[in-house]
């Protein structure tokens, strides 16, 4: 194939400033990332690996930036702006790149190079993160196990790119609705909205409505829709989504990671996953097991009040009906908040706190000359004092035709002295509700926690104070230690000064009603049991799978139904519900054997906001607790924000905050705390000590 490297016909090559969306075209994939991959190969080739850091980490950065640039570029398109031209291009080059990039990390020159570095801080951390991920990238295997083993690597990259476009074409199943009884005003619209692409003639108040199974359609339908056999319908599609599309991609992936664990000497994947993070086994089982002592016996405490509730035992496809109810009955009604949560409001709100916690100032920039992917998507600059020092892409809204589900924070611009990057660049994805029935986007108030959840993880990427872009932002981080900024950051959404910084009515201005936040914070405790207990159960599932699944003697779903069964209230629905067949977390991110990362983290960062509660949160009208508050919020700025991979989360956590965490902080917030006065805090234990 012919070079178009300087090519001006080619916007994936032009990478001076920020991806020129406008202008990049499905048609440029192949050829641009075909010559970059020959660019960097060619670049590989003539380094002379030294055991110094400039000769290697530093060296290999440099070759492989405009790459990883690019290529990063096309997997964040094909994530919210898929298409089958799309899906076909990545397919062809998903290949040749991890080919390319596992050779680059199997290079035995520069392993034993690196093995000879020596450095200090960051740099010692980036130095031993490389050399860790060369060994599980099979620098050390020779002959027919190397074979086999990239060729797995191979197979299991595009396994995980097919599971994932299957979730998202199941995902885009639709109901067409001739009687929406019970479905809110904001719903209706969307409904209605989705129903017009058929149905010219639809309007919110008549119909037809459309509903599907992306959350901003499926969770107020399931919600508030009063036809049970709707519900049930709806139920059933959503667990059984990419059911027989995945089943067999689930099985393989699950054997090949086994097979590549065992290459690798290791026992099983989980003990090779593992042993690149905080814990080990023991010490996820104990998290676990902890967690679950309180949050089992909670969870069916939740289930029956919730039927005494209902005066009946419930179907599945009952109990977030039901749960509504329940709610509003405790006079928190989700849906009559949405107008008090527009998403403008909570941007201030949310770009407040970080100005007052962190000392950053966030604005909009829309002067026409940033290019973006969508109308939708909005694009602000983090400033301080009036330098510029990150920016950051927010695409908010749900586009189920063409965007997979979920939120999530990634890459647009790491910050590297090595390759000239100063000012780090995130996107934040999220699925919310858009505008619909010439309204502005209305928030729920979990869309209000998800939108605060991933601007944790946008701070820590671009607030980084670390040069070495190895170890910088959130590279060269501990798996299990990622979600601490992020669900940090959620606990702000019941502090009232922060709450009420932004909880306005969208048309009178009208602040949030003080019952309206005493019952949000009452409802944070609603069925604390029943969430705490779902999550416990994908992690422990998803260790079941990758530490002690044996396909001899049980299926798939098998497995999944029994670790179900031991720790939620209500046993799975079989043989409908194909859960896993869509847990793109763990068969297509990076979650796998790591999923109960978010309860390790959990931990981390209730024990994290614990600090600015013992220093008097709820006061910080007083100028002296304002000041104390901004102090620990730098603190926090300066140790778990800025530090990045360049230290070890344990140490940069006690840096933070001055010993190890407990369990205490989270099952206090969840309402889970039950201890008498004999009994002390549990700790919180880890390999790392």
């Amino acid at each position: 194939m012919a070079s178009v490297l300087g090519s001006s016909n080619n916007a994936l090559l032009e990478q001076e400033s920020l991806p020129k969306f406008s202008r990049i075209e499905v048609s440029q994939v192949v050829p641009g990332v075909s010559s970059l991959l020959e660019e960097m190969e060619g670049k590989v080739s003539g380094l002379e690996f030294k055991p110094t850091y400039e000769d290697t980490v530093e060296a290999v950065e440099k070759a492989s930036a405009r790459l990883f640039y690019a290529w990063g570029v096309v997997g964040h398109l094909n994530g919210v702006n898929n298409s089958e031209e799309l899906r076909a291009a990545f397919a062809e080059m998903q290949p040749k790149v991890v080919e390319a990039t596992t050779k680059l990390g199997q290079s035995k020159p520069l392993f034993e190079a690196l093995e000879g570095v020596e450095e200090t801080g960051a740099r010692k951390r980036a130095v031993d993160m490389n050399s860790r991920q060369m060994r599980l990238g099979g620098v050390g295997l020779e002959g027919a196990a190397k074979q086999e083993f990239n060729a797995n690597k191979m197979r299991l990259s595009k396994l995980a790119t097919d599971f994932s476009n299957n979730v998202l074409d199941a995902t885009k199943w639709e109901l067409v609705l001739e009687d929406a009884s019970g479905l809110p005003e904001s719903a209706r619209a969307l409904a209605a909205e989705r129903a017009k692409k058929k149905h010219p003639e639809a309007t919110a108040d008549a119909g037809p409505w459309v509903v599907s199974l992306d959350i901003p359609s499926y969770l107020p339908a399931m919600k508030h829709l009063q036809d049970e056999s709707v519900r049930e319908t709806l139920y059933k599609a959503y667990i059984g989504r990419a059911g027989a599309q995945n089943a067999e991609l689930m099985d393989e992936i699950l054997e090949l990671r086994r097979r590549q664990a065992e290459l690798l000497g290791f026992e099983t994947f989980a003990d090779m996953s593992l042993s690149a993070k905080m814990a080990d086994l023991e010490g996820v089982d104990e998290l676990h097991e902890l967690l679950a002592s309180k949050a089992v016996p909670a969870a069916k405490r939740d289930l029956r009040d919730l039927e005494a509730f209902a005066g009946r035992e419930l179907k599945h496809w009952d109990v977030a009906y039901y749960s509504e109810r329940m709610r509003e009955d405790m006079g928190v009604d989700e849906e009559a908040l949405r107008p008090y949560f527009a998403l403008d409001g909570v941007l201030e709100g949310l770009f407040g706190l970080i100005e007052r916690l962190f000392g950053v100032v966030v604005m909009e920039e829309n002067d026409g000359i940033i290019e973006v992917w969508h109308p939708d998507v909005r694009f602000f600059g983090v400033y301080e004092k009036e330098k510029k020092i990150a920016a950051f892409y927010l695409d908010p809204y749900s586009r189920p035709e063409t965007k997979r589900s979920g939120a999530w924070m990634d890459v647009c611009v790491g910050k590297s002295k090595a390759v000239e990057r100063e000012h780090p660049v995130a996107y934040l994805t999220c699925n919310g509700s858009p505008p619909a029935g010439g309204k502005p986007s209305l928030m729920t108030f979990s869309e209000v926690e998800t939108l605060y959840h991933e601007m944790g993880h946008g701070l820590q990427h671009m607030l980084t104070k670390v040069d070495d872009g190895e170890v910088a932002g959130i590279n060269g981080i501990e798996w299990d230690a990622v979600e601490l900024p992020s669900q940090f950051m959620e606990n702000f959404l019941l502090h009232k000064p922060t709450l009420y910084s932004f909880a306005k009515h969208y048309e009178t201005g009208e602040p949030l009603p003080e019952d309206a936040f005493a019952k949000l914070k009452k409802v944070k405790k609603f069925q604390a049991g029943m969430m705490m207990a779902r999550q416990i159960a994908f992690g422990a599932l998803d260790i079941e799978l990758h530490a002690r699944y044996d396909n001899n003697n049980e299926s798939l779903f098998e497995v999944q139904n029994r670790i179900f069964k031991k720790y939620l209230p209500m046993a799975p629905l079989e043989p409908d519900d194909k859960f896993l067949a869509s847990f793109s977390h763990i068969f297509a991110l990076s979650y796998s054997s790591a999923y109960y990362s978010y309860k390790w983290a959990e931990v981390m960062s209730a024990d994290a906001f614990a600090a600015f509660e013992e220093a008097g949160l709820d006061d910080d009208d007083d100028d002296d607790d304002a000041d104390l508050l901004r102090e620990i919020g730098m603190r926090f700025r300066n140790t778990v924000l800025a530090l990045g991979g360049s230290e070890h989360p344990a140490d940069v956590y006690r840096k933070f905050r001055g010993k190890p965490p407990t369990v205490d902080a989270l099952l206090r917030h969840s309402g889970l705390l039950l201890l008498d006065d004999t009994e002390e805090e549990e700790s919180f234990s880890s390999s790392s000590g």
